[in-house]
């Protein structure tokens, strides 16, 4: 076989993407006659057909779909060579662009991204939050480096990207130690009554506690839904009801907005993913983020379900 021409495959790695070849030619600010008949060589030195062409429509060959993945991992090594690269001392600063779902508690998300700010000097972190059909949509588009979310990229959500599971931890109900006080006696069944504050609609979290509650034989007496974590936690500081909080932050958020543990709830658990569209992550900033989860965020202490004294 010849021997592969790079730039022959970056333009086909380009048509592959954006679809045709006429997108492709604007981004390359190449002739659209020059791409085919570099599209067409590769082929050649290949000895396959790569796409099936009707009039203007070209759809990837069942070769095509593989040599593109080849292709896509070749130029995000590339990527990764020159962020390196950049990143050397002396050199301008790395991006990191985090998605975060609105709902993951701010201080489970600082508790996520800093190692990858403790590991690499040079690096600038980007952080958004947004609802997760927004910042899935964006990271299609590779607006984001990874999204961070408390659910799995869902199969409904037309997005080539991979769920990377950070890990679990148990749910705590917290109020101010006036309403922990008085709802952590005769506990669950003192919830009948209990004001309660819930996350967004689409929060896994807030299913998870809802069922509980079904579990339980109880009728939540929901005060209020705020999708905004830091917000929810505000209205829980200043006495409005009850929250629930992951236990892998929970003396974070108890000292921060002064309130208290009422209980564990059994079987109710926080699973956390970086979602990227690296299946293998090679982007060492987001390795450092994945690692760091796993070996040490969400190790559960020695906490056991139910009231505490």
């Amino acid at each position: 076989m010849p021997r592969l021409n790079y730039r022959h495959l970056e333009y086909f790695w380009h048509v592959a993407r954006e679809g045709g070849v006429t997108a492709a030619s604007q981004i390359l600010h190449v002739g659209q006659p020059a791409i085919s008949a570099q599209i067409r060589k590769l082929e050649q030195a290949l000895g396959e057909q790569l796409f099936d062409r009707s009039g203007r429509t070209m759809q990837l060959t069942e070769v095509g779909e593989v040599v593109y993945g080849y292709a896509d991992d070749i130029f995000a090594t590339g990527r990764d060579l020159t962020d390196a690269v950049r990143g050397l001392p002396g050199r301008g600063p790395v991006r990191l662009t985090v998605g975060v779902v609105d709902w993951i508690p701010k201080v489970m998300v600082h508790r996520l991204v800093m190692p990858a700010l403790d590991e690499f000097e040079h690096l600038l972190l980007e952080l958004t939050s947004g609802m997760p059909d927004a910042l899935f949509a964006a990271l299609a588009v590779n607006s984001y480096d990874l999204v961070l979310s408390d659910s799995p990229l869902p199969t409904t959500v037309d997005v080539q990207a991979y769920n990377h599971f950070l890990g679990e931890c148990n749910v705590a109900l917290m109020g101010t130690p006036e309403l922990a006080r008085q709802y952590r006696e005769g506990f669950p069944e003192s919830l009948a009554d209990a004001p309660i504050i819930v996350s967004g609609l689409h929060s896994n979290l807030r299913r998870s506690l809802l069922r509980w509650y079904r579990d339980q034989g109880l009728e939540p007496r929901i005060v209020a839904e705020v999708s905004d974590s830091a917000v929810l936690k505000v209205f829980g500081q200043r006495g409005l009801g009850l929250f629930a909080v992951p236990t892998a932050v929970e003396t974070d958020i108890a000292r921060q907005y002064q309130v208290e543990r009422i209980a564990v709830l059994g079987g109710v658990q926080e699973r956390y993913y970086a979602i990227s569209v690296e299946r293998r992550i090679r982007n060492p900033a987001v390795a450092a983020i994945t690692a760091a989860a796993r070996s040490g965020l969400f190790v559960e202490d020695a906490a056991q379900d139910g009231p505490t004294d």
